[in-house]
């Protein structure tokens, strides 16, 4: 990769163009229900509406948030995310978080927007 300040070649690092970028579909979904999956610690069962669509997620999110801390918020998913069964649960998507040494934190929209927009 061509570093435009320095004008020297620099080691790729992850880095992806923007053209694949554009192929990650991030989208709102408004978390209508959640509860924790029976013998699983980490993991909580969402559902979701993304626009007209409902959809569930399974995340490990569990040791980080109550299931009725994230029923009602409007949260970032990955819309185009190849389904995975997990705990023999089909999940068709995935939820964004930031995660440091002092926790975990879901990504959420800072104002209210229709469920289903498109994040750019």
């Amino acid at each position: 990769m061509h570093d435009v300040l320095t004008g020297k070649l620099s080691e790729n690092r992850g880095i992806i163009t923007i053209d694949e970028f554009r192929q990650v579909d991030l989208r709102v979904a408004d978390v209508l229900a959640c509860e924790r999956i029976p013998g699983a610690d980490r993991l909580l069962k969402l559902g979701l509406r993304i626009g007209d669509e409902e959809r569930e997620i399974v995340a490990g999110v569990a040791v980080f948030y109550a299931p009725e801390e994230l029923v009602g918020k409007q949260i970032v998913v990955v819309y185009n995310l190849q389904p995975a069964v997990i705990r023999g649960i089909e999940s068709q998507g995935m939820l964004l978080a930031a995660k440091d040494g002092n926790g975990l934190s879901v990504l959420t929209v800072d104002k209210q927007v229709k469920s289903g927009s498109r994040i750019s």
